[in-house]
């Protein structure tokens, strides 16, 4: 049984795990030799957190590529992970190899930018989590160092901002407010030469640098205390000053306003508030030193202050924008300043995230020909877009993340898999007007229809081919090849522009999320005598209410309103398709094709063209049997009638088929596989497509020809002991245990297939 003790000593050895006893200052750099990666500069420890965590494979846009996990937000289950834009995201992991090793880049802010609701401000909070977590780690541990002066004299002074001086010895250290590295405790040329040092025992591909010197409070202590020892004429000067009664290193958790300066559109005050912090008057007069102001009376609650160390981000910077220009010389000079004679260095990642109204602002004066007086800040500026999301996977992923509380990142890469995942119902709790708790069905490809659609308003037509539409684009975006007919077609196949504005325009998730909240709220006027069919969202209410919503969202054009309800109606075709798929499945289920009876007539077919012979069961040489070729193209594919044939024979449209869609599929994977030893019964069945269809899909006239008395229009209400019957009864079953139904959603989807079929059936 678990106590509540259990979790006390839980959170004992969490805390023990993640805090050092405070050491010497020698000790530091002892240490440092063995682990050199803890004296990290601030965009190499950045650099360092990210590349940690590991990296992973994501298929986006149909192409494979490499995504760290660090954006994945995987010390915190997931919650702020950045959905796709894994390309931006190398990008800038790929500026701070270039910021951290002092290679270009350094006078650049990093300059993130992108439409509502693409991710930007979940890159913000993943940055803190993952930062926070590396920090608790030992690989990731961050140093600063603390003071105390009260050990030198019995005077009363001290850097205790009017904490009571008879408080016990260990309220007397003081951190310093800006997490000062640890080394900048030593002389420039001793501090030049230790790095130099380690960097030349280190094994890392980039180096540590550190140009800083200590900040202002850590001087007003480091000075004190050489002043007094120097009057006392000691000898070993910095060693005393450095003794562990006065200073000590000491490690901290990353968090904001500890190593993280985040400067939010709401937080106001003059530029230096914001930027460094503020004077606090009171303590001026008490805390005068040698005829100047203290450090000491200085707040260090400005974004660069809390972010020295670490990182420094501008949420919303078009509501800082007069602050930017500030920041130009930050980056190279490393230098602000206090007041007139204090200055403080500052070692930190400046990172600026912004709607695409602050490139508004900034191009206001760009027509006044060379005149520009934003030109210096804007070649300071590194963009980095953040687009809506053009895979429909990652987009339903990201729709039910708005609608529930799953966090979990979906890491399979097979499009099958990642296919199953997006199909899936979903279903949400809500809260009538009653106050009771209602469950309600989001059906098999609700999920899918609304991001489908979402995708499709993002995509752009002008690099579309002649032979591809929106919806197919999407698809192939989403699963890297298209499957028409019998050929597969992958993404190298089309000529799509490497610089296409995908994804810059478009649906918002926010816009979907609030039309299937409303949906989920409001209920159906469906009716059933035994089925909670009101209970149920269907694939095309969530398209009719997304289209219909068009033209009352105030933050489309009327432009956008009237593309975006254009693009509807391929998306409702291609969601229908796939519920006739299921529901053509479900039928067909007892009557699928097994794979030895696929198997048996590759080998048949592969036989019949090199001239070879088979083996019987008494392993007796036999020819391939023209008669099982004819019956398994006839009746299991579909694709040929008794006038194909001469008898048995093939005609030539027969001959062309098993040459074209067998033959070639099993000589290409020979090819592949030229290595080992081939035969016909070696071959993967899903390298033949046409063969994959037999033994995954079917269609309407394999449903005609196992099920002659099927009728279509008789499915709502079937008559008794009839086959329409006993079909539907089957079908709705398998719908629920195979497909994902509930009873009612496979009853709803089953009869709106039926009822679009019953048109043509005849």
């Amino acid at each position: 049984m678990t106590h509540g003790t259990d979790y006390v000593s839980d959170a004992d050895r969490t805390l023990a795990e993640t805090y050092e006893e405070p050491q010497r200052l020698d000790a530091f750099v002892d240490r440092l030799f063995e682990q050199p990666t803890l004296a990290a500069h601030a965009s190499k420890y950045l650099l360092d957190a990210i590349e940690a965590a590991g990296t992973r494979t994501v298929l986006e846009e149909g192409e494979y590529r490499t995504r760290y996990r660090f954006f994945d937000d995987p010390h915190n289950d997931g919650e702020h992970a950045v959905l796709g834009n894994t390309e931006m995201l190398n990008a800038f992991v790929d500026d701070l190899r270039s910021i951290a090793a002092g290679r270009g880049k350094g006078e650049k802010l990093i300059w993130f930018e992108g439409p509502t609701a693409t991710g930007k401000s979940e890159l913000k909070r993943c940055l803190i989590n993952g930062l926070r977590e590396y920090s608790k780690t030992p690989e990731g541990r961050r140093y600063t160092v603390e003071w105390n002066v009260r050990s030198a004299t019995a005077e009363d002074r001290s850097l205790s901002y009017g904490v009571d001086p008879t408080a016990a010895d260990d309220e007397h250290w003081f951190a310093s407010p800006v997490q000062t590295h640890p080394l900048s405790v030593f002389p420039e040329d001793v501090r030049d030469d230790l790095l130099s040092t380690l960097n030349e025992t280190s094994d890392e591909s980039v180096p540590i640098r550190l140009e800083t010197d200590l900040d202002p409070f850590s001087r007003e202590a480091f000075e004190y205390l050489e002043e007094r020892y120097r009057n006392q004429g000691v000898d070993s000067l910095f060693s005393a000053i450095t003794d562990d009664r006065h200073l000590r290193v000491r490690n901290y958790v990353v968090d904001v306003g500890q190593g993280i300066g985040v400067l939010h559109a709401e937080d106001d005050g003059t530029p230096k508030e914001r930027l460094v912090g503020s004077w606090m008057h009171g303590m001026l007069q008490e805390l005068d030193s040698r005829g100047r102001k203290n450090p000491q009376a200085f707040s260090y609650d400005g974004v660069l202050s809390q972010g020295n160390g670490v990182l420094t981000i501008v949420e919303d910077a078009a509501q800082h924008a007069d602050l930017l220009r500030k920041l130009l010389n930050v980056p190279d000079e490393g230098t602000v300043k206090l007041d007139k004679g204090i200055g403080m260095d500052v070692d930190t990642q400046l990172v600026i995230i912004s709607n695409p109204d602050l490139e508004a602002q900034l191009d206001q004066h760009a027509d006044k020909n060379g005149m520009d007086p934003l030109k210096a800040l804007k070649r300071r500026l590194n963009k980095r877009r953040f687009q809506y999301l053009t895979n429909r996977s990652m987009e339903a992923e990201l729709i039910r993340r708005e609608l529930t509380d799953e966090t979990t990142v979906w890491t399979a890469t097979d499009p099958d898999q990642r296919d199953e995942k997006v199909r899936q119902p979903l279903s949400v709790s809500v809260t009538t007007e009653a106050g009771r708790t209602r469950a309600r069905e989001l059906a098999p490809h609700a999920v899918e229809a609304a991001a489908l659609y979402a995708v499709v308003t993002r995509l752009v037509t002008e690099d579309l081919p002649t032979d591809l539409d929106l919806v197919e684009k999407a698809v192939l975006f989403d699963q890297g090849y298209l499957q028409q007919g019998d050929v597969r077609r992958e993404l190298d196949d089309f000529a799509f522009e490497d610089d296409a504005p995908d994804g810059t325009h478009g649906i918002p998730v926010t816009y979907t999320r609030d039309v299937i909240a409303d949906l989920l709220q409001e209920g159906s006027d469906r009716h059933h005598p035994e089925l909670p069919v009101e209970d149920v969202v269907m694939p095309r209410d969530v398209l009719d209410a997304m289209a219909d919503g068009l033209f009352e969202a105030p933050i489309f054009s009327t432009g956008e309103q009237s593309e975006f309800e254009s693009r509807v109606t391929p998306v409702r075709e291609h969601v229908f398709g796939r519920q006739e798929s299921d529901v053509i499945e479900a039928i067909m289920a007892d009557r699928r094709v097994d794979e030895e009876t696929v198997a048996e007539y590759v080998e048949h077919v592969y036989a019949w063209e090199t001239g070879e012979q088979l083996t019987d069961d008494r392993n007796d040489p036999v020819d391939p049997d023209p008669l099982k070729m004819k019956l398994f193209e006839v009746e299991e594919l579909g694709r040929f009638h008794e006038l194909d044939y001469d008898g048995n024979r093939p005609t030539e449209d027969v001959r062309e088929f098993r040459q074209e869609n067998v033959i070639t599929a099993l000589n290409r994977y020979a090819w592949e596989h030229r290595d080992e030893a081939f035969s016909a019964a070696d071959a993967d069945l899903t390298a033949i497509p046409v063969l994959t269809d037999v033994l995954e899909e079917h269609d309407w006239d394999d449903v005609r020809r196992h099920y002659e008395d099927l009728d279509p229009h008789a499915w709502d209400d079937p008559p008794s002991n009839t086959e329409t019957e006993r079909v539907k009864s089957t079908t709705i079953d398998r719908l629920v245990d195979d497909f994902g139904y509930s009873v009612a959603s496979a009853e709803l989807t089953s009869r709106h297939v039926m009822s679009q079929v019953s048109y043509q059936w005849e």
